[in-house]
């Protein structure tokens, strides 16, 4: 399987210099854990929630004028949409990641693949792991 298959291939950048509380915003509107900073062409860094807890509410500092390019992490790790699903796992495993950017041969942001999505598409036909991760996460909830 390649990452192609299971990266998120839409994916909304947030500017450098937006607000730490427009990103949060824009995380909330989208449901997602972390965003890509910069454009498709020029990736600046990713912004995560842990990002904004440690380095702004942990901080108290006003989320509402702290710049995004002040808290996010770099570098970002990638891979390529070719790559096998157990090359973009082992990335994670080794960076201690939960996302990978997905770029073309030019270097350019074409998608995303988080943790969850290779989960997901991992445990699709698994009606025992999908039942052990349901009650996981109503447990969590």
């Amino acid at each position: 399987m390649r990452v192609g298959e299971v990266m998120t291939a839409h994916v909304e950048f947030v500017a450098g210099d937006a607000t730490v509380c427009e990103a949060a915003t824009l995380m909330g509107e989208l449901d997602v854990g972390a965003l890509p900073v910069g454009s498709e062409e020029r990736l600046e860094g990713v912004v995560t929630d842990r990002d904004i807890l440690y380095r702004v509410v942990a901080r108290c500092l006003d989320p509402a004028q702290v710049r995004v390019s002040d808290v996010l992490s770099r570098p970002v790790i990638g891979c390529g949409a070719d790559d096998s699903v157990q090359a973009a796992m082992d990335l994670m495993a080794a960076h201690n990641v939960r996302r990978l950017a997905v770029r073309d041969a030019g270097g350019a942001v074409v998608g995303w693949v988080t943790l969850s999505d290779l989960a997901r598409r991992l445990l699709v036909g698994s009606d025992e792991l999908q039942g052990a991760l349901r009650a996981l996460s109503e447990e969590a909830a």
